[in-house]
């Protein structure tokens, strides 16, 4: 009885980790994509950006923010995201997204 419970028990966690593993990476693609596509769109952005002092200033706090994922914020970088959506209103990004494509220059 014991025997089968253990074989009945590995079985099904073996499946459960296949499953999970396969479901994992899927969910990495999709959003792995998502991303993609957000920082080319946020990308196009600052590189006009790029030669703007307010941006470049604010590129150590952009480090600071992206390394601590989003709970240090500086002042520059609060400067910049703000000028960044007063030029493009229209942008969606995340405030981290914002600083990760400000650094992937």
């Amino acid at each position: 009885m014991f025997r089968l419970l253990l074989i009945l028990t590995t079985s099904v966690t073996l499946l459960a980790g296949t499953a999970s593993a396969s479901s994992f990476i899927a969910t990495t693609d999709t959003l792995g994509a998502s991303l993609m596509n957000t920082v080319e769109g946020t990308s196009d952005l600052t590189s006009s950006l790029n030669d703007d002092k307010l941006v470049l200033d604010a590129r150590d706090d952009a480090a600071r923010f992206v390394a601590s994922a989003g709970e240090q914020r500086g002042a520059r970088l609060q400067a910049a995201l703000a000028h960044i959506r007063h030029q493009a209103p229209s942008i969606t990004a995340s405030d981290l997204e914002l600083a990760r494509a400000m650094l992937a220059r």
